[in-house]
């Protein structure tokens, strides 16, 4: 990987301005999953251990761009900033005003501080040159270890590097990459990709790249449902797209996707609905598919572990609700039990492995949903692009 890692770098009283995906699930003023934090804390640990200071900077949410945080309360990184002073087991300053007074972050004689999001600051979106030499003025070094947003050309995500003394990346943009590139560069075969979610359109260019690139692609939610009725199943009033028909008949002649035999249905969709397993002939009109019937997932249960490589993006059916779970359930026990290397990626995908206990049990656990397609789909992205292009130590 031709770019600076922070591992190689003498960081001694230096300041290290670190832009990491800590954009996770708050309820109630509290981090309520805290996976994406704990991912970062290896990098962290080793920069406060090297450095002079450390500046965490990351967005959450989606606020408005250009308002004050005190309008918009709900998108604060205060509790992050809490939930990382718990893990640090030292205080996380979450600091405003670090673009009015570029000194306002060395007044704290903290070793550690976290700006406020900066989703919040005119021009992040936009990668505004400003802005992020504004960044850039905070640091001595400037750590890019953010992989959940790289595929984002933003002021804290690319401009920023243009801009900083020093531009690397830290370890775990460096591991995310390696554990992404071991799986689609050079994979040990056979090679299985399961990709699920509502819609084919979301997911067109993934598909299509991995239709080329595995032995087999298991399709799960309502993407199943647009190939069974290609396959000519009716699909009741299930989530499919009709105009994606032809392409998913395409992707069949690809390579092999083993369809759903029996499935879950339900006359609607919530938390009391009565769920009944069909076989796919017997769907009705007024069913709803939201989940694999139990003889399919033994079925992909058993293909699953023959295989020496997994990627997996999305879940198999509505596994938020229990009584539609348990195909994903039993795939997600499938992939931990594996003997291969399987990487698992995508809010959702996340989501369930962590719902389950499985994470542990999964060779890699990738913070990046966006980014985690794009690479897959071979794209550069521009975060490491411009990493690269600052150049590699002598």
């Amino acid at each position: 990987m031709t770019f600076l890692r922070m591992e190689d770098l003498d960081l001694t009283g230096k300041q290290v301005l670190i832009r990491e995906d800590l954009n996770v699930p708050v309820k109630d003023g509290i981090v309520s999953n805290d996976m994406r934090i704990r991912a970062a804390l290896p990098t962290i640990e080793q920069a406060m251990a090297r450095s002079k200071k450390v500046i965490l900077m990351s967005h959450l949410g989606r606020p408005e761009e250009g308002r004050p945080m005190s309008t918009q309360r709900e998108f604060s990184l205060r509790p992050v900033a809490n939930r990382l002073t718990e893990l640090l087991a030292c205080q996380v300053e979450l600091i405003e005003g670090y673009l009015d007074d570029p000194d306002t972050v060395s007044k704290y004689d903290a070793g550690i501080v976290l700006l406020e999001n900066v989703r919040i600051n005119s021009g992040e979106k936009a990668n505004d040159d400003e802005l992020a030499a504004r960044y850039a003025r905070l640091c001595d070094v400037f750590v890019m270890d953010a992989f959940g947003t790289a595929h984002r050309a933003q002021a804290s995500t690319h401009g920023v590097a243009k801009h900083a003394p020093t531009a690397c990346a830290g370890p775990l943009l460096t591991q995310e990459l390696y554990a992404l590139d071991r799986s689609m560069m050079n994979p040990e075969r056979p090679m299985l990709a399961i990709v699920g979610g509502a819609k084919v359109s979301s997911k067109l260019e993934v598909l299509n790249k991995l239709a080329n690139k595995v032995d087999q692609l298991i399709v799960g939610g309502g993407i199943a449902n647009t190939f069974l009725l290609a396959s000519g199943m009716k699909v009741g009033q299930s989530l499919c797209e009709p105009e994606f028909v032809d392409t998913a008949n395409v992707l069949m002649q690809c390579t092999n996707i083993p369809l759903p035999t029996d499935v879950v249905v339900a006359k609607e969709i919530s938390s009391s609905a009565e769920a009944y397993v069909k076989t796919v002939s017997a769907i009705e009109d007024d069913d709803f598919i939201l989940d694999i019937g139990p003889n399919t997932a033994t079925q992909l249960i058993n293909l699953i572990s023959n295989m020496k490589t997994i990627i997996w993006n999305g879940p198999i059916g509505v596994f938020e609700l229990p009584q539609f779970a348990k195909g994903t359930f039993r795939i997600a026990g499938a992939v931990a039990d594996n003997k291969g290397f399987s990487i698992a990626g995508g809010g959702e995908t996340i989501a369930a492995i962590d719902k389950f206990g499985m994470t542990d049990d999964v060779s890699y656990i990738s913070t990046g949903g966006g980014a985690f397609l794009e690479y897959v789909q071979g794209e550069e992205l521009p975060g490491v692009r411009i990493l690269k292009d600052r150049g590699v130590a002598d």
